[in-house]
């Protein structure tokens, strides 16, 4: 796994830096990604992520996080990935606003680790082509979501 985790604001201390490393890792391995897949992961405010919510997607409000994939499935990598087994593979980006991570926290009654974890977890799985926009999919996607906290030990 190579993670590059961005956190210029300090938005989360080191302790939670390296917890988060732990749950990416914990989540490539369920997921049986690569072990040279890549991924990124920007901690911003609530106000940045409101403004990229808005750039990007057109969502004047802000939001927890917000998934860029690099391959979204239509240009497919398949045949760069036959001809060099070894490319590493490039998930995406995702941004997560810590701010909201714990307002949903209280919100919804859940400690703060459960909530971050359930963001990065739910990011991931959309770099991966999960959806939940048609409720087949949603029942797909929320199900392997909660059984890879559950097994994590973050469960609801």
């Amino acid at each position: 796994m190579d993670l590059e985790i961005y956190n210029d604001d300090n938005l989360i201390d080191q302790t939670r830096e390296n917890w988060v490393k732990d749950i990416v890792q914990f989540t490539f391995n369920k997921l049986e990604l690569k072990d040279n897949t890549q991924l990124s992961i920007h901690f911003v405010t609530k106000d940045k992520i409101h403004e990229i919510n808005k750039k990007y997607r057109d969502t004047d409000r802000a939001t927890d996080v917000i998934s860029f994939a690099i391959n979204d499935g239509e240009d497919s990598l398949d045949y760069l990935e036959a001809q060099i087994p070894d490319l590493p593979v490039d998930l995406g980006d995702l941004f997560i606003s810590v701010e909201i991570v714990d307002e949903h926290a209280k919100e919804y009654e859940h400690s703060f680790d459960r909530e971050l974890g359930y963001t990065i977890v739910h990011g991931i799985l959309h770099l991966n082509g999960y959806d939940h926009i048609k409720k087949e999919d949603e029942k797909v996607m929320i199900g392997l979501q909660e059984k890879i906290l559950s097994a994590y030990g973050l469960e609801k």
